[in-house]
C-alpha cells in the first residue's frame, strides 16, 4: 500500500463530497420551502421511503424528523409492496428518496400512493425522471460525479441526500418553534435529556433523616457528628424554625482546624460560613452543577418557602444522576 496514494484519494473524496454539499446551496429554492409547508402541514406523519443506500439514508432522515418535532418513520419500499403499505394512511405525507428518480421498488408502489391521495415529495438527482413527474415537489439532489474513482458507488450522492434531509428537519424544527426542552422530551435517556428534564427535587436528599443540619446554636462537636452522620460533606445551620443561617462544610471545618479556638467551647454559629449559596427544588440540576463548577464546592443545601431547609445535594449526587 503506497501511503501517499491513500492520502491522495481520501483527499480526492472528501474534496468531491464538499463540492457536492456546496452545490446544494443553489437547490434551496421554492421547490424546498414548498416541500416543508407539505411536511409542516401534514396531519399524520412523514413517511420516507428509499431503496438500497438511499434507504439507509432515508432511515436516518426519518429518524432526524422525528427527533426534531416532524413525527416520521422509515418504510422500506419492497416490504411496502408486501403489505407494508397499510402502515401510510391519506393524512401522511411520502417523502421517496431515490438518485436514479427511477427505482422500480418506488416506481412500482408510486400509483397506490397517488391513489391514496397522499401528497408526494421525491428527492432525486433526475428531475425528469418517473419519480420527479409523479411527485408534487421535487428537491433535487443530484451531484457532478460521485467520490468512487469509478464513479458508480453511491457516495457524494448520498451525502448529499443526508445534508438535504438534515436542511429539511432544521427548516422544519424552526418553523414549529421546537425547543431544547421539547428535543430533551424525545430524548429522556441521553445527556441532554437528563440536563434539561431532571431537577433538583428528582435526586436531593429530602428526608428528615438524610438532610444534614443542626441548629446555629449546636456545639462544634455536634456538628462534626452531623456531618460524619450523613455523609454529604457539609451540614446546614439552621435557627428554630428550620430557617437556613449558614453551612459548615469540609473546607470550613479544614479552616477552624488552622485556628486557635477552644473547640470544646466554640458554636457552630462562631465558624460557619454566613449567607451560603443555596438553590430551590425546581432548579434544573444542571443548574445546581453550573453553580457548584463556578463556586468550586462540593455540596448545596436546598431551601423552599420562607428559606426554610428542604433538602441538600452533593456533587456525587449528580454524578451517579448523570447529569455530570
Amino acid at each position: 500500500m503506497n501511503a501517499d496514494k491513500v492520502k491522495a484519494l481520501a483527499t480526492a473524496v472528501i474534496e468531491t463530497e464538499n463540492r457536492a454539499v456546496a452545490d446544494l446551496v443553489w437547490r434551496v429554492d421554492n421547490d424546498f420551502v414548498r416541500a416543508c409547508e407539505i411536511m409542516i402541514a401534514c396531519e399524520g406523519r412523514v413517511i420516507v421511503t428509499g431503496m438500497g443506500k438511499s434507504g439507509h439514508i432515508g432511515s436516518k432522515i426519518a429518524a432526524t424528523l422525528a427527533s426534531t418535532g416532524t413525527p416520521a418513520f422509515f418504510v422500506h419500499p419492497g416490504e411496502a409492496s408486501h403489505g407494508d403499505l397499510g402502515m401510510i394512511t391519506n393524512r401522511d405525507v411520502v417523502l421517496a428518496i431515490s438518485n436514479s428518480g427511477e427505482t422500480h421498488e418506488i416506481v412500482t408502489i408510486l400509483p397506490l400512493i397517488k391513489r391514496l391521495g397522499v401528497p408526494l415529495i421525491a428527492m432525486t438527482g433526475n428531475p425528469k425522471s418517473k419519480l420527479s413527474e409523479m411527485a408534487e415537489v421535487h428537491i433535487d439532489i443530484s451531484v457532478e460525479q460521485e467520490a468512487c474513482p469509478l464513479n458508480l458507488a453511491p457516495t457524494a450522492s448520498t451525502t448529499a441526500t443526508l445534508v438535504m434531509g438534515d436542511a429539511l428537519a432544521v427548516a422544519l424544527l424552526e418553523s414549529r418553534g421546537f425547543t431544547a426542552s421539547d428535543f430533551a422530551l424525545s430524548h429522556p435517556g441521553g445527556a441532554l435529556g437528563r440536563r434539561l428534564l431532571l431537577h433538583v427535587s428528582d435526586i436531593m436528599h429530602q428526608q428528615e433523616e438524610e438532610i444534614p443540619r443542626v441548629l446555629d446554636n449546636a456545639t462544634f462537636g455536634e456538628a462534626l457528628v452531623e456531618m460524619s452522620t450523613k455523609g454529604l460533606g457539609m451540614t446546614a445551620v439552621v435557627d428554630a424554625d428550620n430557617r437556613l443561617q449558614g453551612i459548615f462544610t469540609d473546607g470550613d471545618l479544614r479552616r477552624t482546624l488552622d485556628r486557635d479556638l477552644d473547640l470544646k467551647a466554640t458554636t457552630i454559629a462562631e465558624v460557619m460560613t454566613r449567607n451560603p449559596i443555596s438553590i430551590h427544588p425546581e432548579m434544573l440540576a444542571a443548574e445546581a452543577l453550573k453553580i457548584m463548577d463556578e463556586r468550586k464546592i462540593n455540596a448545596l443545601a436546598i431551601i423552599g418557602e420562607d428559606d426554610k431547609v428542604v433538602g441538600a445535594i452533593n456533587m456525587h449526587d449528580l454524578l451517579r444522576a448523570g447529569v455530570m
